[in-house]
């Protein structure tokens, strides 16, 4: 993992003083829980959970909130500030603040859709079913969370088959027994590296 972060580090920033690094992948596959492991590895870099920008009445259709708090603060290299969304009020709240750091991941479903691609440094994708992640994230929630499961599967669906991330990824990540295992994408370049397999210790099941 720290190999991995040493790399992302290395590129070139990607918006204004940015290394905007992208974790995508389906509902339930780990990308909260592998985002935070690769931001301690980076020294404690900043995650924006897209779960904080989303809202149950858009559920995919935050891109322009998401350019207006986030991408273009950063791009001209000041601090953003989005309004996180509480999933149980159904209400947004108080500016809470993502510096301009050297890196920053952006982690959850459609982080690496189109319209952000031209601003991230490098897409890396979950590697795993759709079927498999979202029975895992239906244990995850609960029963609670029953109804909406039922009609994120639909809008997921729907979002991928319109604008996909995975052939875009630069890197694919496998979660194992213990740790990850991360190869090249279906969208790396030449420059993207060599194969690379990194462990991180043991890694706990959503």
């Amino acid at each position: 993992m720290h190999d991995l972060a040493a790399r992302l580090h290395g590129l070139p920033p990607s918006l204004g003083p940015v290394r905007l690094i992208a974790v995508d992948g389906h509902a339930g596959s780990g990308k909260s829980t592998f985002a935070e492991r690769l931001a301690h590895a980076l020294g404690g870099a900043p995650v924006l959970h897209l779960d904080d920008i989303a809202s149950h009445e858009q559920l995919f259709a935050w891109t322009g909130r998401l350019m207006t708090q986030v991408i273009e603060p950063l791009a001209r290299g000041e601090s953003a500030y989005y309004t996180p969304y509480d999933w149980r009020s159904r209400t947004f709240g108080v500016p809470r603040p993502l510096p301009a750091a050297p890196v920053v991941l952006i982690e959850g479903v459609g982080a690496g859709r189109r319209a952000l691609r031209p601003y991230l440094a490098r897409l890396l994708w979950m590697e795993l079913p759709p079927a498999e992640s979202w029975a895992r994230g239906r244990q995850r929630d609960g029963a609670e969370q029953r109804e909406f499961w039922e009609g994120w599967v639909a809008a997921e669906r729907a979002h991928f088959a319109a604008d996909p991330s995975r052939p875009h990824a630069d890197l694919l990540v496998l979660q194992l027994q213990e740790g990850y295992e991360v190869l090249p994408g279906p969208g790396a370049t030449p420059e993207a590296g060599p194969d690379v397999t990194r462990r991180n210790g043991p890694s706990p099941m959503w």
